[in-house]
């Protein structure tokens, strides 16, 4: 399993949290996420068929675009 961490500028609250979990554990391989307001940083726990591509996708539709990824 990879682990990768998302700088993500527009975290401020619960809601956003709420809202990244879902979207990103939506993507099929992704296993574990985990979203922190005040880093700002998501990180990542996924294996094949997902990729930091779709994870940063995933992201984006729901209005949170990310920096990243970085090595976890």
């Amino acid at each position: 399993m990879v682990k990768r961490v998302f700088f993500v500028p527009g975290i401020t609250c619960q809601h956003c949290v709420k809202n990244i979990k879902r979207a990103v554990l939506a993507v099929a391989g992704v296993k574990e996420v985990e979203a922190d307001v005040q880093s700002k940083r998501v990180t990542v726990a996924f294996e094949p068929p997902a990729d930091e591509r779709a994870i940063r996708d995933a992201l984006v539709s729901v209005g949170y675009p990310a920096e990243g990824p970085t090595g976890a």
